[in-house]
């Protein structure tokens, strides 16, 4: 424990020497962005860390938060960035690889569209570890809308969309540092400097490296709580402006190392003889934007996008071992404009190809009715184009209606229809429907490679297209009381699959069974919540959401295993009077859950109890404001609670009766963190 206080007291030390401007403000996108995530035209707005989290404009329904809403949490990436947002939960999909998943309307991330910079990003292979692919300070802001969201962007939001604005070239010339440190040994630290190198030209370079340097096991099972993490991530961006051009253009790589299974203090067991879990990636990425504007007085503008990645994948699991070689290729032709004040047409043409190298050493694996092959290729390729026109009467009613039409080289033809409604008859009120069709393609084996941590077969099926449509309804209210506003929001969302990968625990004990959708499978989301400022420098938000998520497993409606029934969260932020101080207090109550059939064991017994009962965590983070930088120290699951035998049959991982997959709660204590925030 002392080496943990030491790390944290050279970190603040650090800190207090730091020479560096703590003035987060940020100017707006640029052409280019605007167009591509506002419904008319190009805009330039200024937006400063004091936005915190505020409901978007339009007729979509989301938030976006900004980075004061970010830095009221330790915000380490992009999975750590939800703390205090009442509407996504992050948890890990298990207990040996650290891998991280959101939930979105009571279902799993791979329904939420993934965007950066309003490009789909972090498909495949990289979708259960992307979460820790953004570095915390390399976000300017994150977009999260609910619901089937617009057709622009594509066709696979099912339940939302979450976009990423990294810092940009064109940002403030400066340079800024973030150090981290907490208690389980894990250090980080991030760097971001921009240079105006001519007037119409300028760049921002982004270092971000961790490391997790001691392993921890506390509750003395003989494995890692969590494994342990080295990254190294590099990212590179461009921005040039000419007349009416404008250009946006970078690259990025990364390389991340993950170690866990049975730790060193096993003594009695030689190295090779112990179950080790390790992942190696290395992730390559390139992207460019082009923006020409046509006709500035009825914002008529064209836009070129176009990005490209690599994910170079490799996975041992005990004897079990997956590679995968990822490369993903996305272009869009864009182009907007005002037919008049009322009237906005979006038009646009796109491609989307997908190329996955596999390869698999596990015995136990049946992929498509047979024994895995040595290798395999998984090859899609999606032309497709989409109009969508949006009448907005004076800000009273908002209607967005789009079509989409792709044609998949797997599946075929779709068409993706969607709808958006916004009415606001005054200030204090306003409503939202929305209805819309989402499609996926379903990489299973890059997609859930850590289930073959689990000592049970994996069986996948030959999968067709998932697809599902979504219906939501929100209404917002600002009510003037004793002279401040109370912020309140309800929303109901039902999301409805016609065909769903399901993901089968419970109809063969002794295999995890993937395979297309046999029978209903929906889910119904009522949320509330609500935020008042309560005197001066001290606001309160409270929410609460109820979830009711069924899938048929074995011809059986039953609730989905490891989701919890409801979720309660409370958070209070202060600030003194010069804003020198601030302290933000976030509690969550997570409702239990129906865990998968239990296995039987030799003996009899069953392996685990059929359901999870309701926990609650406590996290705290005190910021203290200098004249050049700014400190903080926190805590996160203050309540001490963690998932006791997070490892099913640690004790014989060798066993079909070895389960690490079955993750629903925290698997460490308490933690505690410091860290410093500069601008040079």
């Amino acid at each position: 424990m002392n080496k943990n206080i030491a790390m944290l007291t050279v970190l603040l030390t650090a800190g207090m020497t730091a020479n560096a401007q703590h003035t987060h403000t940020a100017q707006a996108d640029s052409a280019y962005n605007s167009m591509t995530h506002t419904p008319h035209g190009l805009q330039e707005v200024t937006v400063t860390a004091k936005s915190g989290m505020r409901r978007m404009g339009g007729a979509v329904n989301g938030v976006t938060i900004g980075q004061a809403e970010l830095f009221r949490a330790a915000c380490c990436n992009l999975g750590e960035s939800f703390v205090t947002n009442p509407s996504v939960d992050v948890s890990y999909t298990d207990a040996a690889t650290g891998a991280k998943q959101i939930k979105l309307l009571g279902l799993s991330g791979t329904y939420v569209q993934m965007l950066t910079e309003n490009m789909p990003n972090f498909r495949g292979a990289a979708l259960p570890y992307s979460l820790g692919y953004v570095p915390g300070p390399w976000m300017k802001s994150i977009q999260v809308s609910k619901g089937s969201s617009s057709v622009k962007n594509g066709y696979e939001s099912m339940t939302g969309q979450i976009n990423v604005e990294y810092l940009k070239p064109e940002d403030e010339q400066a340079v800024d540092i973030n150090l981290y440190g907490d208690t389980k040994t894990r250090a980080e630290a991030n760097l971001s400097a921009n240079w105006h190198l001519a007037p119409r030209l300028s760049t921002v370079l982004m270092g971000h490296m961790e490391n997790t340097f001691e392993e921890h096991d506390e509750n003395h099972d003989g494995f890692y709580d969590k494994p342990k993490v080295r990254q190294l991530n590099l990212m590179n961006r461009w921005f040039w402006q000419e007349g009416n051009y404008i250009f946006h253009g970078g690259a990025s790589l990364i390389h991340e190392k993950r170690t866990g299974g049975q730790t060193d203090h096993d003594t009695d067991l030689p190295a090779d003889h112990r179950y080790q879990t390790g992942i190696e990636a290395d992730r390559y990425e390139g992207y460019m934007k082009h923006a020409f504007i046509l006709d500035p007085d009825h914002a008529t503008n064209l836009a070129l996008m176009a990005s490209a990645s690599m994910q170079q994948l490799g996975a041992a699991y005990g004897h079990k071992h997956y590679a995968v070689n990822e490369k993903n290729v996305y272009a869009s032709l864009i182009l907007e404009t005002d037919l008049t004040p009322m009237h906005n047409l979006s038009a646009g043409l796109s491609l989307n190809y997908d190329y996955l190298g596999q390869h698999a050493h596990d015995n136990t694996l049946t992929l498509n009715g047979t024994a895995a092959p040595d290798k395999w290729r998984e090859r899609e390729t999606v032309p497709g184009a989409y109009a969508r026109y949006t009448f907005n009467l004076h800000h009273t009613l908002t209607a967005m209606a789009g079509l989409r039409v792709d044609h998949s080289s797997v599946f075929g033809t779709f068409w993706t229809p969607r709808f958006h409604v916004k009415y606001q008859p005054i200030d204090l009120l306003s409503v939202r429907l929305s209805a819309g069709k989402g499609y996926r393609t379903v990489h299973a084996l890059a997609e859930n490679n850590n289930l073959m941590a689990s000592g049970r077969r994996l069986v996948i099926d030959p999968l067709n297209q998932e697809h599902a449509w979504n219906y939501g309804a929100s209404l917002a209210m600002n009510i003037p009381m004793a002279g401040k506003t109370l912020k309140l929001n309800a929303e109901y969302y039902y999301t409805r699959f016609g065909n769903q990968a399901v993901i089968d625990y419970d109809t063969d004990p002794d295999a995890i069974h993937i395979g297309n959708l046999q029978g209903r499978s929906y889910s119904h989301t009522m949320q509330v919540d609500a935020t008042y400022p309560v005197f001066s420098g001290f606001t309160l938000t409270a929410a609460y959401r109820l979830n009711d998520v069924k899938t048929t497993y074995g011809g059986q409606l039953m609730e989905h295993p490891l989701t919890s029934k409801y979720k309660g969260l409370v958070t209070a932020q202060y600030k003194t009077p010069m804003e020198l101080w601030q302290i933000d207090v976030t509690l969550q109550l997570n409702g239990g859950g129906r865990m998968p059939a239990p296995r039987t064991l030799a003996n009899g017994t069953s392996a685990w109890n059929g359901r999870f009962k309701a926990f609650e965590q406590l996290s705290v983070q005190i910021t203290r404001d200098f004249r050049h930088f700014s400190a903080y120290i926190g805590g996160e699951n203050l309540t001490g609670f963690k998932q006791q035998n997070a490892i099913i049959g640690a004790a014989n991982p060798w066993s079909a009766d070895f389960e690490p997959t079955l993750v629903w709660g925290p698997m460490h204590g308490r933690m505690f963190y410091a860290g410093i925030r500069a601008k040079i």
